[in-house]
């Protein structure tokens, strides 16, 4: 997964500051992002995954009310409906809302809500999401969901656990559900590729 290199991608002097929290998760797990208010979606959805430290094995959509957007590809079975993601941007996508929906993985079915706090002038234009302000560590990728999360949280904490060990091998040693690190949010966020 990458994004463009920064200086192929158009700046913008606005953002609109996004407050994204996993639903069904405990301890709840959110991010404050500001993103360019010219952002395609296909960016955006790098960024999200980037500010969850997850990497993008999986499909996303984003729901806009009754629209949905994903990545159409002729081999990929999308559900039906989904409209090309490719060229249309968070504003475009938004029209008057100021919620919408993000879902990631659909065998584990990560949904997010995304808020719209507001509009914001910045000083310097930005090209990539920036996180000012988060909380806990996001779930593993495949670990099941919301209920297979809430498995694997009690199998670690539990030594006694038939699955203790073969968890900790799996995730690569420990896992703290509530660390979130906002230096190395950034630092992935703002990694680019030609």
């Amino acid at each position: 997964m990458s994004a463009k290199s920064s200086t192929s991608l158009p700046s913008a002097t606005q953002a609109y500051q996004l407050h994204v929290e996993l639903e069904g998760v405990h301890p709840k797990v959110w991010r404050r992002l500001l993103v360019p208010i010219t952002i395609k979606l296909p960016l955006l959805h790098v960024m999200l995954l980037w500010s969850t430290g997850w990497d993008g094995g999986h499909l996303h959509e984003f729901v806009f009310g009754d629209a949905n957007y994903g990545p159409v590809e002729p081999t990929w079975e999308l559900p039906d409906g989904v409209l090309n993601e490719e060229k249309v941007t968070l504003k475009a996508a938004l029209g008057a809302r100021k919620t919408f929906v993000y879902v990631y993985d659909y065998g584990d079915n990560w949904r997010h809500r995304v808020k719209v706090e507001k509009i914001i002038a910045l000083d310097a234009p930005i090209s990539l999401a920036v996180c000012i302000a988060g909380e806990n560590a996001c779930p593993p990728e495949d670990v099941g969901g919301a209920p297979g999360y809430e498995e694997f949280l009690a199998a670690l904490a539990d030594p006694n656990d038939p699955e203790h060990e073969d968890l900790k091998e799996w995730i690569g040693g420990s896992f703290d559900p509530t660390a979130f690190d906002i230096a190395e949010v950034n630092k992935r966020l703002s990694q680019s590729e030609d």
